[in-house]
């Protein structure tokens, strides 16, 4: 199940429609239209507001895992602009090769902790 999949099925649970979404999370239904369509990826802020209004986790939304909860720094890291363009593929990625680049960096932030 890919994204806008996970973030249509997420608001369908919610019983809002795109256009209650939208108004909660202050922006054009077009815009939220986009997301669940594939068409637009939501920023790191909205994707946030979208993960509280829906209260679920970036993981699952971004990878569909409902068991990792990933800090929230890390997918700031990931869905910020200047450096999004290292992670271009990742929307495109199958699920296990977004794991693996979790769990990658999760070691790293670790490393660094440690040092």
């Amino acid at each position: 199940m890919a994204f806008e999949d996970r973030l249509t099925e997420s608001r369908k649970i919610k019983k809002v429609t795109q256009q209650e979404a939208a108004n909660m999370l202050g922006i054009a239904r077009t815009t939220y239209a986009s997301y669940e369509q594939g068409h637009r990826q939501p920023d790191y802020d909205t994707l946030k507001k979208i993960c509280e209004l829906f209260n679920v986790t970036f993981d699952y939304l971004l990878t569909g895992n409902e068991q990792s909860n990933s800090p929230d720094e890390m997918w700031q890291k990931f869905l910020d602009p200047k450096t999004q363009i290292f992670f271009k593929d990742l929307q495109d990625a199958p699920e296990e090769k977004i794991e693996e680049l979790i769990r990658f960096w999760e070691f790293i932030q670790e490393r660094d902790r440690k040092k």
